[in-house]
Order: structure tokens, then C-alpha cells, then sequence
């Protein structure tokens, strides 16, 4: 069945820089499109970027230029690197696939603080 588990958030300042992982399992990753997206509290959740099988990207526009996407289709592996990070980016960050179904990882926190 398909499988995503996000790592790599935490506690980090304005400025500063992470990079999250989603590692996949259970269909064909290296010909699938996937997204990150994220959700603040209280807010609902929010598209921020899509890669395709291609390899090809689209992110929104509050992150365009401070995020990149990027996959490793050797170790089935999604990746978001965030730099330049702010405040606002301040959100539980998921990784996501879907065709007729939908599949989600359990998501990992990103807190920007000073």
C-alpha cells in the first residue's frame, strides 16, 4: 500500500533554512507527480508546490523563490528544501500523491522563531 513519512522539521530562526523528506513506498515514483503542502493553525491547508514525473515544478507564489522541490527517484525519496525562511512558513508540512485516491504522510512540524 502506499506509504509517505515526512521528517526533517523543527525549531528554526528567521532566515534560517530546513530541508524535509518524505519517503515513499507502494507505487511508481519515479513516473508520479507529488505535492508538499501545509497547514497553519487555525488556517486551512495550503498548496505549496507540485513536482511532476517529469521532474518539472510549480509553487505558489508566497514561496517562489525560498523553496525548491526536488525527488530522488533512486531511494523513492521527495524533498523540500526552504531557505530564506519566515514567520509566516510556520505550519505542519505534508507530502502528498494522489490519482483516483489521495495519500498523505502524518506530516512534520516547521515552527520559524526568533
Amino acid at each position: 500500500q502506499v506509504q509517505l513519512v515526512e521528517s526533517g522539521g523543527g525549531l528554526v530562526q528567521p532566515g534560517g533554512s530546513l530541508r524535509l523528506s518524505c519517503a515513499a513506498s507502494g507505487f511508481f515514483f519515479s513516473r508520479s507527480g507529488m505535492d508538499w503542502w501545509r497547514q497553519a493553525p487555525g488556517k486551512a491547508r495550503e498548496w505549496v508546490g507540485t513536482i511532476t514525473g517529469g521532474g518539472s515544478t510549480n509553487y505558489a507564489d508566497s514561496v517562489k523563490g525560498r523553496f525548491t522541490i526536488s525527488k530522488n527517484n533512486a531511494n523513492n525519496t521527495l524533498y523540500l528544501q526552504m531557505n530564506s525562511l519566515k514567520p509566516e512558513d510556520t505550519a505542519v508540512y505534508y507530502c502528498h500523491v494522489g490519482w483516483s485516491q489521495h495519500y498523505w504522510g502524518q506530516g512534520t512540524q516547521v515552527t520559524v522563531s526568533s
